[in-house]
């Protein structure tokens, strides 16, 4: 190993001679020398190698400080002055190493450097193997879309409560992002549901995909999400109150018929449709309703409920190409019901309803749900 006097002789040599060349040369070969023997090296020895290879850096060409710059970041015990010099030089391709490895830089060195910089210096930043709360408080604020993206993806990377709070909101319209940090199993579970909220239905599907073993309550929390959403874009309930006083009039003045449904269903009146076949068939309104905005394979229930109730074929299919049906109205679909229709007895119509009604009683009377079991 070369004495402290050995080295500043090298040293003053080097800068005496006026030559770059003769620096950099002087500065490639104390540097390996370093190389070889960081690990035994006492502080009292690095602070020698400190200095002159400080000394010698100083002002040297880009390419010579970006390959001391490779050589120093991997080194656990590095020269601390030459690590925290080249970590803040301007030129990325000499910060970019230190800045990703080095281990001589504490949290306040990268939260400074972190504040100030260029997005280079914080994408370096995002790949080390480790960051702070601190840190990352800094890059998801100032980084831009490649530096977000690279610190949500880093397994070793702490958020704070605020940190996971702005990665959200910046996730929103970022499909990568919003992935990233929702595969993350350290996303609180209420940022988590502030994301699904927010989230493409792409996201959703190749989340849904991940399985339970990307995140502790991902799978939950998707669930809970996409109930709620189903919930909210559903459309609010039909009030049948004024159809019912209506209806029951016109039974009262026993004009309650298959003219009278017909007519209803012709001008689109869903609500007293619906109320007609209910008191006509003594079921629960919701029950009609959904068997008639209900998909083509629930057609034959409206069958049913309108050969229980005596309507022709004729105000049937009023019924089932109403505005609001969810059944089909091609020539194909109206005519296999037509069939389905008049094959069905009106006698097998109506026990299929009086099943329906004794199970509506069955689920209100007390002790139902204990009787079934």
């Amino acid at each position: 190993m070369l004495s402290r006097a050995s080295l500043i002789d090298d040293l003053e040599n080097a800068i005496a001679s006026g030559s770059e060349e003769r620096r950099i040369d002087t500065l490639r070969r104390v540097t390996e020398l370093f190389q070889i023997g960081a690990q035994s090296l006492s502080e009292d020895q690095i602070a020698v190698f400190d200095d002159v290879i400080s000394r010698l850096a100083d002002d040297i060409e880009i390419r010579a400080r970006t390959e001391l710059s490779r050589r120093l970041a991997p080194i656990a015990n590095a020269p601390v002055n030459v690590v925290k010099a080249l970590a803040s030089d301007d030129e990325i391709d000499v910060a970019g190493p230190i800045l990703a490895q080095s281990q001589r830089l504490g949290e306040q060195d990268l939260v400074e450097t972190a504040k100030i910089k260029g997005q280079g210096h914080l994408l370096a930043i995002a790949q080390r193997a480790s960051l702070s709360e601190s840190v990352t408080d800094v890059l998801v604020t100032r980084g831009d879309q490649q530096v977000v993206r690279s610190v949500a993806r880093n397994e070793g990377a702490r958020f704070s409560d605020v940190g996971f709070g702005v990665l959200v909101k910046r996730a929103e319209g970022d499909d990568v992002l919003a992935e990233q940090v929702g595969l993350r199993k350290d996303t609180p579970r209420k940022h988590l549901r502030e994301l699904l909220a927010r989230a493409s239905e792409k996201v959703m599907k190749k989340l849904a995909a991940a399985g339970s073993g990307s995140h502790p309550h991902l799978q939950k929390v998707l669930a809970d999400v996409t109930a709620q959403m189903k919930e909210q874009a559903a459309p609010p309930p039909r009030d049948y109150t004024a159809a019912m006083a209506a209806i029951q009039a016109l039974q009262k003045a026993g004009k309650l018929g298959d003219d009278a449904v017909r007519e209803f269903a012709r001008a689109a009146k869903f609500e007293e449709t619906v109320v007609a076949l209910s008191v006509m068939c003594r079921l629960p309104p919701k029950e009609i309703e959904q068997a008639v905005i209900g998909n083509q394979s629930e057609a034959e229930l409206v069958l049913i409920v309108a050969r229980a109730a005596g309507l022709s074929w004729a105000t049937t299919k009023t019924i089932l190409i109403m505005p609001d049906s969810g059944h089909g109205s091609s020539p194909q679909d109206l005519e296999a019901a037509q069939k389905n229709f008049e094959r069905l007895q009106v006698a097998t119509a109506q026990r299929v309803v009086r099943f329906y009604q004794v199970r509506q009683s069955a689920t209100k009377a007390p002790g139902a749900v204990q009787a079934a079991q």
